[in-house]
């Protein structure tokens, strides 16, 4: 189901007021994307971009084009794992952060 305008609105607003709420939009696509929800992870990511940066800006700073970052993120896209932490690897370095990964037993 695709979110409504409001929504967006309200994560933008959200996203742009509150530097928490931007680490946890990180912190939640790359755990997606370690858990193997690539499709969620994308989601939140392009959720995020749109709130804070701007996909222009993201195209500077990864050196890729704004299309190719946008189809990557897209609901169809595929995107190269290189390239995922190249958007990663910004997006920490803008925030002023540094997502880490900790093992965990399952179960």
């Amino acid at each position: 189901m695709p979110l409504t305008s409001d929504f967006k609105e309200t994560i933008r607003a959200r996203a742009q007021r509150d530097r928490r709420f931007r680490e946890a939009l990180l912190t939640e696509a790359a755990d997606c994307f370690l858990a193997g929800e690539v499709d969620t992870g994308k989601a939140i990511l392009r959720d995020y971009v749109h709130a804070t940066l701007g996909f222009e800006e993201l195209s500077r700073a990864t050196r890729k084009p704004t299309k190719s970052l946008m189809r990557m993120l897209g609901p169809k896209g595929n995107p190269q794992a290189s390239n995922l932490f190249a958007i990663l690897d910004y997006l920490q370095l803008k925030e002023n952060i540094r997502l880490t990964v900790s093992p965990s037993r399952r179960g």
